[in-house]
């Protein structure tokens, strides 16, 4: 498949409240009248983000069987992230969730410790690569997008980097800067999605959701809420790669887990 299309949801949030959420976003994805193949929510897109680990799941739960039932109904990929809980851990993580009902899961590994995230939830280890309809995509969480060794394509692993947010409004010019630059850099498409509004906490978010080719240019931008489809070419990608493979000087290196 040459070409995929995401639907990004740019919402505000109702803070701690996951019935009203889930509510809330089903009518915005039964409002996606075109088909598209993966449907994209911000990160703990049922709570805000939230140090409230009493509001964590188990897996297949209401949350997981919710995004279970909305991407077998509208035949495509539901991803965003959400407080999980499993034995004794919590996790800030991220559900790819297919049309069939498998899955995949990816757990933030860049806890943001300017908000105690990490004295609340354990970070992740694996990063997650997704192949899907001809696409390698590697779906990341907001403060993960500040660490370009983390996020760093290493032999082309993947052709889209998605990242889901609640990055507030008082540090955008940095998301702005940082997504382009990871398209750049890792020969890929970059893809943000965050939110809008303000959360219980009084902290307020602009959105900014946007869509940036290898070259660095911007597909795609918004700062309302609302919901954009975006197409990416493969066919483009793969013409860019072959007429400058950057990625042949790559510095090599491992990472510690």
């Amino acid at each position: 498949m040459s070409s995929l299309k995401l639907a990004l949801i740019q919402s505000s949030i109702h803070w701690h409240e996951v019935q009203a959420n889930l509510a809330m976003f089903e009518e915005k994805i039964w409002q996606i009248t075109e088909p598209v193949d993966i449907i994209v929510l911000p990160e703990m897109f049922q709570t805000g983000f939230t140090m409230e680990t009493s509001l964590a799941e188990p897996m297949n739960l209401t949350t997981f069987k919710w995004m279970k039932q909305m991407a077998a109904q509208k035949k495509a990929v539901v991803t965003g992230s959400y407080i999980v809980k499993e034995g004794e851990k919590v996790f800030n993580r991220l559900v790819w969730m297919f049309p069939d009902g498998t899955y995949k899961t990816y757990d933030k590994r860049h806890l943001f410790r300017m908000a105690n995230e990490d004295q609340h939830f354990d970070g992740g280890s694996e990063k997650l690569v997704v192949q899907y309809k001809g696409w390698s995509i590697c779906p990341l969480i907001c403060y993960d997008l500040r660490f370009p060794v983390w996020s760093r394509n290493v032999d082309l692993e993947y052709d889209l980097l998605l990242y889901v947010a609640n990055w507030p409004a008082a540090r955008v010019s940095a998301w702005d800067a940082l997504l382009k630059a990871r398209a750049i850099e890792n020969v890929s498409y970059a893809v943000g999605l965050n939110r809008v509004g303000e959360d219980g906490l009084g902290i307020a978010y602009n959105g900014h959701m946007g869509a940036y080719s290898p070259k660095g240019e911007t597909l795609m931008f918004s700062d309302k809420e609302e919901t954009v489809i975006v197409t990416l070419e493969k066919g483009e990608l793969d013409r860019f790669r072959e007429k400058f493979p950057a990625q042949l000087d790559a510095d090599k290196f491992s990472i510690e887990r």
